[in-house]
């Protein structure tokens, strides 16, 4: 079934969501938290979408501390579970948003344009990385 992922941000939440067979992430929204229908926002991509599961991107900094941005992260998964009762995963995302910035810039967007697709771009990271995590554990149950 479909996944979603979110990068949690201070200002925007990035959205990507795969297909069935988990193999294709894909960008779809970026939301602003302080719209005042954010959570009716989040459950209604959750409606459509359908997903078999959900992940969230862990912002922990390089050193792999976890700080202020992990703990808001957490409580946004939390409320995710809260409302849907759909499970809800933290995923490592060190980097996503650097190398999804790297990659927009590269691309010709300027850094204007490009913040909300560089965090839709993040949580295609963060889905593309939850899905080879699966890959591997399916791999590793079938030796």
């Amino acid at each position: 079934g479909r996944r979603l992922a979110f990068d949690y941000g201070d200002v925007r939440v990035g959205v990507a969501v795969c297909d069935p067979d988990g193999i294709l992430a894909t960008p779809v929204a970026t939301l602003k938290l302080k719209d005042s229908n954010f959570w009716d926002q989040i459950i209604a991509l959750i409606e459509e979408y359908e997903p078999v599961h959900i992940y969230v991107g862990s912002p922990k900094h390089l050193s792999g501390q976890a700080g202020a941005s992990v703990e808001k992260a957490e409580e946004f998964k939390n409320e995710i579970i809260q409302r849907t009762s759909i499970g809800c995963t933290m995923i490592d995302e060190r980097l996503s948003t650097v190398s999804a910035a790297r990659q927009l810039k590269d691309s010709g967007m300027n850094s204007r344009e490009s913040k909300s697709a560089i965090d839709q771009a993040a949580a295609v990271a963060i889905l593309e990385q939850a899905l080879a995590i699966e890959k591997s554990k399916s791999l590793n149950e079938k030796e």
